[in-house]
């Protein structure tokens, strides 16, 4: 880990007494996943630049049960969800804020029903708040007259209704924003959800990656703006297969701010 960085961990400054405004939830991709990794260190090297009062659970960090759910597993889902609860009110959290759609939308509209309340945001609405709030500012030279095209997630877009906050960061890079064919409330899924992401293709003639690949290529654009870890690992996995890696960069937002910070 780069010296400058600085990643605080709760446990830690509950020892000093202290309670940081926000708890930065990582996620099981944003933890383990080497892809997804990059785009937690850039949300993190944001969060420092913009002076943000965060810290992260470290180990006691568990997944939030989301593909338990999803795959049918009520059980797992509700012990797992239950544990973190506590952990949480330990802690006395408020605010979480996260990269991840699913961790996203199980904290924010699932856990309530369990007990656990608190005001969820995803990074691309904070990413949105902090450039508006002038806490981080961007130049988007490295991109300039680059065409980009941005993928709804499905737990971003449908499930949550966030469309703005995402492109309106990508409006301040200075890029073309290309929509894909299906975009917005028609947006098409990556392949990743609903535990997807964990299991073995089920029959047909075409994996459903390949099809939004294909959408994303047709735009004409040289990068694909994601907001999710799934999403990032399908598309990339999309454009290795139609041999166009070299071609279309997918990254993630936090990627494209951090590496256009002044």
């Amino acid at each position: 880990m780069s010296k400058e960085l600085k990643i605080p961990i709760m446990a830690d400054l509950a020892a000093e007494g202290k309670e940081p405004e926000i708890l930065f939830w990582v996620g099981c991709a944003g933890s383990f996943d080497a892809r997804a990794q990059k785009v937690t260190l850039a949300f993190t090297k944001i969060l420092n630049a913009a002076g943000v009062d965060f810290a992260i659970l470290g180990n006691e960090e568990s997944c939030t049960g989301d593909p338990a759910r999803r795959a049918g597993n009520e059980f797992v889902f509700q012990m797992t969800a239950l544990q973190n609860i506590e952990t949480l009110k330990m802690y006395n959290v408020k605010k979480i804020v996260t990269a991840c759609p699913h961790c996203f939308n199980t904290l924010k509209n699932e856990y309530p029903a369990l007990g656990g309340n608190y005001e969820v945001v995803h990074h691309t609405s904070m990413l949105q708040s902090l450039l508006d709030d002038g806490k981080i500012a961007i130049e988007g030279g490295g991109f300039k007259g680059k065409k980009i095209t941005y993928h709804d997630s499905c737990y971003l877009g449908r499930a949550n209704n966030i469309y703005e906050a995402p492109r309106s960061v990508l409006n301040m890079l200075d890029t073309e924003l290309v929509e894909m064919k299906r975009c917005k409330t028609n947006g098409l899924c990556c392949g990743a959800g609903g535990a997807q992401m964990f299991k073995e293709d089920e029959p047909g003639d075409k994996r459903i990656n390949m099809e939004r690949t294909e959408e994303a290529i047709e735009t004409g654009a040289s990068i694909v703006a994601v907001n999710c870890p799934f999403c990032l690992t399908m598309m990339q996995d999309g454009m290795k297969a139609k041999d166009k890696q070299d071609d279309v960069m997918v990254l993630d937002l936090a990627e494209l701010i951090v590496n256009n910070m002044k």
